[in-house]
């Protein structure tokens, strides 16, 4: 797989953390089918890979810190707080390696691991491939260039594996999510 290159690496992060609040990506929440894939084996993967986050300490030991607080959706749901590892921006899409850890608030100041994300940069990506990113299945939301966070364009994914989501496992915005104890 390609890596990408970054004129500033310490950008990766700001870049990840945006394309989960991407207008694209709210217009395309309700559409998203949960693909043609096994979405159990899916969320079992990613539960598996990610099971040691449930305590914040070790994502924060591995690389991942918070970025942009908990994000809401503009009517309904939220995703959370995103935790992203800016070391796993590099254009490699795997399930045991989501660039992002997404936590939600508790009321006792403590965060839950409610899902992940996963993205892969446009123009890294169509350079060796024709068709948008798939994991197990699962095909990932485009969201074009130019948008309202002047980033390049990019494919992502989201995983709901720790909090249902009443509207699918790979949709971005949550309704079981909440940012009301941040």
């Amino acid at each position: 797989m390609k890596k990408i290159t970054f004129l500033d690496w310490r950008l990766a992060p700001l870049v990840f953390a945006l394309l989960g609040i991407s207008t694209s990506a709210l217009a395309q929440h309700t559409m998203q089918s949960e693909g043609s894939g096994d979405k159990d084996k899916l969320v079992q993967a990613v539960r598996e890979a990610t099971k040691q986050y449930l305590d914040i300490n070790n994502a924060v030991k591995d690389g991942y810190a918070p970025f942009l607080g908990c994000v809401s959706g503009s009517d309904h749901g939220a995703m959370g707080v995103h935790y992203v590892n800016g070391n796993l921006l590099n254009g490699t899409i795997d399930d045991a390696h989501p660039q992002a850890l997404i936590y939600e608030p508790q009321a006792n100041g403590q965060m839950k691991l409610v899902g992940v994300e996963f993205i892969a940069f446009a123009s890294t990506w169509l350079q060796s491939n024709t068709n948008p990113p798939v994991l197990d299945g699962q095909v990932f939301l485009y969201v074009d260039s130019p948008n309202r966070f002047n980033i390049p364009a990019f494919f992502e994914l989201h995983v709901w594996a720790w909090r249902d989501n009443p509207q699918g496992h790979f949709v971005d915005w949550n309704n079981h999510v909440t940012c009301a104890n941040q």
